[in-house]
């Protein structure tokens, strides 16, 4: 199965109506017609797959290679970049633009975008775990709990504090309600991992279950 798949960045959530008058929520992605910077073959690289590049990079912000690698697709330094697998080669060429009508109502996609950072914290809130007694002299309030048998190690995957959030995450099989070509805008049902105006990769469902 070949993949379609473009760059973007979530601008927020908002609500539409379908044809039968049913409220969808939606989030509003921004894909600002990517171009392709490299195309990629097993003979050159060992593998197939294609560059995309979003969004324009300040010069002061742009060292020789990358000014170099995107003058090369006749374009300015890109802020976002990155290579989607599986695709049919014979469709790109560099310095192609990719829109947001390479997608339309109804196909399948996966979304992969770094969700929100939370610093560092505790065990109830990073997990959702249980707390201990509020009673005076408990001394067990917001702790991480036994740590298991003691054998002078901590178990590999036992929760405990630490950074939370931050991740890359991918939501699989939402539905692209509405393709903006003129307005640049994805529209997806439901919600996308990120904050707003974070970057975010659209990409033809991997495991979809629509036949």
């Amino acid at each position: 199965m070949t993949t379609k798949g473009i760059l973007g960045k979530k601008v927020g959530m908002t609500q539409v109506f379908s044809d039968n008058g049913e409220l969808v929520p939606v989030t509003v992605i921004d894909v600002t017609p990517n171009v392709v910077l490299q195309v990629k073959t097993v003979e050159s690289d060992g593998y197939e797959a294609v560059q995309l590049g979003y969004q324009d990079k300040r010069a002061v912000l742009t060292n020789k290679p990358e000014t170099g690698h995107a003058k090369k697709a006749n374009t300015t330094p890109k802020r976002f970049i990155k290579e989607i697998k599986n695709v049919e080669l014979g469709d790109y060429k560099v310095a192609d633009e990719v829109k947001a009508d390479i997608f339309e109502a109804g196909d399948i996609v996966d979304v992969t975008g770094t969700t929100k950072g939370h610093g560092y914290q505790g065990n109830v809130h990073r997990y959702g775990q249980s707390r201990g007694p509020e009673s005076h002299g408990s001394r067990y309030h917001r702790r991480p709990g036994s740590l298991g048998s003691i054998i002078n190690r901590v178990v590999a995957g036992m929760p405990l504090p630490g950074r939370m959030g931050n991740d890359t995450v991918t939501i699989q099989n939402l539905e692209v309600v509405r393709a903006d070509a003129d307005n640049n805008v994805l529209l997806i049902k439901g919600n996308v991992p990120g904050a707003n105006k974070s970057f975010v990769t659209v990409k033809t469902a991997a495991r979809s279950s629509k036949k």
